[in-house]
């Protein structure tokens, strides 16, 4: 009996050793100056920050359009007063589907799961459906995934590139979109972005596949299709964009890094064809040659050219990027965040890159709510394999009523992303501001793209 007594006795010191040990170790994190927003004596200590587990109560999904495009921001709410996380779910072409998705299966799947268990929530709620790798499933997984990491942060006290292992570099290098109708319009853009300070420029003339070089096509005149549907004439588009690289190359030289989107609008063919013209101007990179039906054909693009190979934001499927990878097809892995679902997969395929030296050029367009690009940085900031990150104009020059809606958002300062110091992805959303911006009807000309015959092109 005895003896008895004196284990129980021991086992109830070193549980409040190990108790205090962890508030030490938490108040160690949450001591320095430029995280902690009162004095630690003011601050009352969180029930969660002495072990005790913090389930989920609610998953939320919040529509909203602050610039014109349906963002998806989803929103995990716990049983701690106050603590919550945000992740991004924006899927612009089928916003209404993933809310339905988040809302009516993610939230009761997750009720009363322990936030902590990322991993876990991971793997049994992208097998929950059965069928999966599909882009609403992924993007509403992928939004409760960078909400977990938000809160695992908050928890913390810390970044969530902190969590991630820690920055690599000082900030995190970017490009820009610079694209105009005429060559000389591309080549004025580009010397206003070199002005502010990026280093690396995404050339376009006109959009993607220079659909305004196609003129009069047949189709139209037989009265095929519908009226705003777009055209490309594959040759004019190619002899285009190498005259381009040309006329840009001979204005600024080597100071600055060029990339080029082809957006899979040729045929594979004539997309190695185009390739190899423009390889004597040295782009950075040339992103998404061919469409995902067409992955047979890189091995004959390597073949015939050294041009860097961005590839991957229309992938969904690891086994889209496994083999790939590992044959070192391409030299950038360009998912996007929301499609893969979330930060931890991302994680995974950064590190998988590693090993075959492929580096990053995570997805960072307008229709990347600015929580998302947040999720993107942070990953940014923590791995070795980084490459590049595209900086969309809503991070690069966010108007005021954005920055309103989603306070704590990065910043892009000569041409360099950066994060603020906050746990967790250091970004909020103001849901009173985000009603006033309802969605939007989805303006369906942007994927709508056919040959001169009216023939469907894809993406």
């Amino acid at each position: 009996m005895k003896n008895s007594k004196n284990q129980v006795n021991r086992r109830n010191a070193l549980k409040t050793l190990s108790l205090g040990s962890t508030a030490g170790i938490l108040g160690f994190f949450g001591s320095s100056d430029t995280r902690a927003s009162t004095p630690k004596s003011h601050a009352p200590t969180p029930s969660y920050t002495i072990g005790v587990q913090v389930k989920i109560t609610k998953v939320r999904a919040i529509i909203t359009a602050p610039y014109g495009t349906n963002l998806v921001i989803v929103k995990v709410e716990t049983d701690q007063g106050g603590l919550y996380g945000l992740g991004c779910a924006t899927f612009t072409q089928r916003a209404h589907t993933v809310v339905s998705a988040i809302e009516e299966y993610l939230d009761p799947f997750c009720k009363g799961k322990n936030v902590s268990n990322i991993e876990d929530i991971w793997q049994t709620a992208y097998q929950s459906s059965y069928w999966r790798n599909g882009p609403v499933l992924n993007n509403a997984l992928s939004g409760l995934d960078q909400a977990l990491w938000d809160i695992k942060g908050k928890m913390a006290g810390m970044p969530v590139y902190d969590l991630l292992g820690g920055k690599v570099r000082f900030a995190i290098d970017t490009y820009t979109h610079a694209s105009g109708k005429s060559i000389s319009e591309v080549i004025d853009n580009v010397a206003k972005y070199k002005e502010e300070g990026f280093r690396n420029i995404r050339i376009q003339l006109g959009g993607y596949g220079s659909t305004h070089l196609a003129t009069d096509p047949d189709w139209k005149r037989a009265g095929f299709g519908s009226q705003g549907d777009q055209t490309i004439d594959p040759q004019a588009y190619k002899r285009g964009t190498v005259e381009m690289f040309k006329k840009v190359r001979e204005k600024f030289g080597d100071d600055i890094e060029l990339l080029h989107d082809m957006h899979e609008r040729l045929q594979p063919m004539d997309a190695i064809d185009m390739i190899k013209k423009v390889e004597e101007y040295r782009p950075f990179f040339i992103e998404d040659p061919f469409s995902p039906e067409n992955m047979g054909w890189f091995n004959m693009l390597r073949e015939h050219t050294s041009v860097p190979i961005a590839m991957g934001e229309l992938l969904n499927n690891p086994h889209e990027w496994l083999e790939p990878m590992k044959n070192r097809q391409y030299d950038y892995i360009r998912i996007h965040i929301s499609q893969i679902g979330g930060i931890t997969p991302a994680m995974k395929v950064a590190r998988l890159g590693e090993w075959f030296n492929v580096r990053t050029a995570w997805h960072g367009p307008g229709d990347t709510s600015p929580v998302g690009h947040a999720a993107n940085a942070h990953i940014d900031y923590a791995i070795w394999n980084f490459g590049v990150q595209e900086a969309a104009r809503v991070i690069r020059t966010p108007e005021d009523k954005v920055l309103e809606v989603f306070p704590g958002m990065p910043t892009v300062t000569n041409g360099y992303m950066s994060v603020n110091e906050k746990p967790g992805l250091g970004i909020d959303i103001n849901e009173k501001l985000a009603k006033k911006y309802p969605p939007v009807v989805y303006n369906y000309n942007w994927t709508q793209l056919r040959g001169e015959d009216g023939t469907p092109i894809r993406p």
